[in-house]
């Protein structure tokens, strides 16, 4: 079963966030180390309808009218992936 919504970017945000470090001093005293970083939060919200009851916008409205997705990460190049206004499509599929 998978479930499709359809979300577009209202914001991205930049925080300060943290990663593990990796290479030389990655683990001290048996622990794994981490840095501060930047992260990218990415903020979406579902299509609407745009007066067109054919358009696929539309349709995703009246399935799903409200909610928020939040993505955050430290990948720079995954972030640079996301541009306000665009729309995404977003598939849900239980995990094993």
């Amino acid at each position: 079963m998978t479930v499709r919504a359809k979300f577009f970017v209202t914001r991205l945000e930049t925080t300060m966030g943290s990663r593990a470090v990796t290479g030389a001093g990655a683990i001290m005293n048996g622990r794994q180390q981490f840095e501060h970083c930047e992260m990218k939060t990415v903020v979406m919200a579902p299509v609407y309808a745009n007066g067109d009851l054919e358009h696929e916008n539309t349709k995703f409205w009246q399935a799903s009218p409200q909610g928020e997705v939040r993505l955050g990460t430290v990948n720079a190049e995954a972030a640079a992936q996301f541009a306000i206004g665009k729309a995404y499509y977003i598939d849900f599929t239980p995990a094993e």
